[in-house]
This record gives structure tokens, C-alpha cells and sequence, in this order.
């Protein structure tokens, strides 16, 4: 019987707090935008973190470039045959892409070629040219990403796009539908177009290549095929899934040391505030437990209602806190916050933000703030509670 609640505790508390409400209220808004700010920076991290891991996933094992003079050159589609040849070897497959500057809306697209009866080396592209109906259309098509449209609609190109070849002559491409990828990093600023289209819009030759992707039977050989792929081609970089693995993660932990410092500066605001309310309680708050002792109340009555002041207060700052940062960060895709991984360059076609909902995530910063607001009111409470009343009155 003990346990349970005591409503008329929670009512005192609740009257405790409207007592002293500007006072509560500067607190509560204070632990409520301290507590926004860290389940942002958490929320659009894991969300960064997922896009890249699924990028990542769906790139290819190998990739084989030709290097002259430290630049990326133009590789031998023939090439391909003789990696082909290289025992546990199950693809190789000549990739024809390039980054085309579209000056009006200040962006890149990224221009992917593909063949009808090629095997390709993501299922997203699989997809694209299996259902999106690019390899039936008449005359040169294309078919674009979500954020391509977006950016094409809004510069009047609805139905067909002039690609501005390097001699100065247009190339008019249709666009024959939109897709959307795995994730909005992948597809987001691509477009999928035939590899003689490609490479009219490129200037390059049909016998040469972007790249060559290699796939492999066994991923514990990776490393083995690569050094066989080098020592066949000493002229190349080759490029496993794993160094873009550690490429893309090194600067995702260099942004987040940005993020790191905006939750050191928060957590170190928020544990003044907690000291300051620990330090002692003010002489009303002294003389008010002094009453209630003088009048009855024992130590744990004092304690548990307490309890449930820091409870109601912290409780509400963490729901509104996290209610904020859920809006703030999937309903507006947290204006400014995202820009400090995603940079400001206008070179690039935005994404959004995907919908992670990652308990661990809602629990640490539950444990950050709850649990400690309510021990910074209990603590000091429990030091004047355990003297005499008359004491504490004087």
C-alpha cells in the first residue's frame, strides 16, 4: 500500500511548482532546449550514419581506375576481359559515369550509363532499368532521380533536358520517368541514361570506360583479387568496399567532432544548472520543509513529494524535448544542424533526412536528464528534511 501513488503528494507538488512558477518554468524551458538539442544531434547522426552504411553496402567490391600523371583517366573497356580471367572473379563490368555541372541551379548530377543485356552491379539500377521503361523509349531517354526532377521542374526542363556537350553543341535528352533508390544519397542527384548517350554528353570514345567494377565469389578474397588486379595493371588504383568504408567513416567522424562539441557544451550547461540546484535549496524552500515537518511530515513524505517535483518538471522538459527534436529534425529535416555534415556548397542536390527510431538513442538521453534533475531535487531536500523542525524554520 506504501507504493502507491500518493495523488494528493502529486497535487502539493504540482501547487509546489505553480508557487514558484517563473522560476519552474525558466528551468523547464531551459532542460527542454538542452534536451532538443542533444536528441537532434543523436537523431540526425544515426540517420547520416544509416544513409552511408546502406551507400556503402550497395557499391561495388573492386573498383578499377586508370591513374596517369596522379588523375583519374579513361580505362580500357577490354581490360575487363582480363580481370575476368583472375580465379574467383564472378563480374567485371566497364562503368561509364561522370558528374555533369548544371550552372542554372548551381548542382551536380551524377550521369550513370547503363546497357539493357549488361548485368548491373546494384540492385537499384536493376530496378531502373527493369521497370522504369528507359530501354524501350525512341531516341535518347533518360530517367532521373527524385531530387533531379525536383531541380529540372524548376528550371522549366519537364520533358526533356540540352545537355551541353564539350565541342559547345546541345545534346536534347527525353525524360521517360523519376525513381528513387535505396537511399536518398544514392539517387538523389542521379540520372540513368544509355551508355552511348553517356558518353556523347562525356566526349568519350566507346572503347573506353569510366572505371571497371569488379564483383567477387568470396569476399574474404577481395584483398587477394585486388593485389592480382594491380600486379596485372600497375598503371591502376584499385578501390575495395572496405578502404570506402573507411574513407566515407573518417569524415563522418570529422563532422562529427563538430556534433561532439555542440553535446559537450549541452552537457556541460545542463550539469550547471544541476549543481546550482544540488548547491542547497533557497531559505523559502528551507522554510517550507521546516512547515511541513512542524506539522507532520515525516522524511519521506518530504522526499517523495520532492521526488515527484523533479519528476513532473524533468519528465515534461524530456517529452517536449524529444516531441521538438522529432519535428525539428524529420518534419523540417533540422534546417542549419544538417548543413554542418552536409556542408553549404550549392554543387550538390539535397536529401532527406531518413526516419531512424533508435530506442537506445531515446533512452540515453532519457538516463542524461531524468534520472539526474530528479536526484539534484531530492538531495538537497533530504539534507534539511533529516534536521529539526524548529531548526530549519529558524
Amino acid at each position: 500500500m506504501r507504493n502507491k501513488i500518493n495523488f494528493y503528494l502529486i497535487e502539493y507538488a504540482i501547487n509546489a511548482i505553480l508557487r514558484q512558477k517563473y522560476k519552474n518554468i525558466f528551468i523547464a524551458t531551459t532542460l527542454t532546449f538542452l534536451i532538443f538539442l542533444l536528441t537532434s544531434i543523436f537523431f540526425i547522426t544515426n540517420s547520416i550514419k544509416y544513409e552511408l552504411n546502406a551507400t556503402v553496402d550497395a557499391l561495388p567490391e573492386i573498383v578499377v581506375q586508370k591513374i596517369k600523371a596522379g588523375r583519374h583517366y579513361d580505362i580500357d573497356v577490354h581490360a575487363t576481359e582480363e580481370i575476368l580471367a583472375i580465379t574467383g572473379v564472378v563480374d567485371a563490368v566497364a562503368r561509364v559515369w561522370g558528374y555533369y555541372y548544371f550552372e542554372n541551379a548551381g548542382v551536380n548530377f551524377s550521369i550513370v550509363g547503363v546497357d539493357e543485356f549488361e548485368a548491373q552491379y546494384k540492385e537499384s539500377l536493376k530496378r531502373v532499368v527493369g521497370t522504369t521503361g528507359l530501354m524501350d523509349a525512341q531516341g535518347s531517354a533518360m530517367v532521373v532521380g527524385s531530387g533531379v526532377k525536383e531541380t529540372m521542374q524548376n528550371n522549366y526542363y519537364k520533358d526533356y533536358f540540352n545537355f551541353i556537350k564539350p565541342d559547345g553543341t546541345l545534346k536534347r535528352v527525353d525524360i521517360v520517368g523519376a525513381f528513387d533508390g535505396d537511399t536518398q544519397l544514392e539517387s538523389n542527384d542521379m540520372i540513368v541514361m544509355s551508355k552511348a548517350d553517356v558518353r556523347e554528353i562525356f566526349d568519350m570514345r566507346e572503347s573506353k570506360a569510366t572505371d571497371i567494377v569488379v564483383k567477387v565469389s568470396n569476399p574474404d578474397e577481395v584483398v587477394t583479387i585486388a593485389s592480382k588486379i594491380k600486379l596485372i595493371f600497375p598503371d591502376s588504383r584499385i578501390i575495395t568496399k572496405n578502404d570506402l568504408k573507411i574513407s566515407y567513416q573518417n569524415i563522418f567522424d570529422y563532422k562529427s567532432g563538430i556534433f561532439l562539441a555542440l553535446f559537450v557544451v549541452s552537457l556541460f550547461t545542463f550539469f550547471i544548472i544541476i549543481y546550482d540546484k544540488a548547491s542547497g535549496l533557497s531559505s523559502e524552500e528551507k522554510r517550507e520543509i521546516g512547515i511541513l515537518k512542524a506539522i507532520g511530515w515525516r522524511v519521506d513524505d518530504v522526499l517523495k513529494e520532492k521526488f515527484y517535483e523533479g519528476f513532473i518538471i524533468s519528465f515534461f522538459s524530456y517529452m517536449m524535448g524529444v516531441i521538438a527534436a522529432v519535428g525539428f529534425v524529420y518534419i523540417f529535416q533540422a534546417p542549419l544542424l544538417q548543413n554542418i555534415f552536409t556542408g553549404y556548397s550549392q554543387l550538390k542536390t539535397s536529401f532527406e533526412l531518413p526516419f531512424i527510431f533508435d530506442v537506445q538513442t531515446l533512452f540515453l538521453v532519457f538516463f542524461l536528464s531524468v534520472p539526474i534533475y530528479i536526484a539534484a531535487t531530492i538531495i538537497p531536500s533530504w539534507k534539511i528534511a533529516t534536521l529539526d523542525a524548529d531548526e530549519v524554520i529558524r
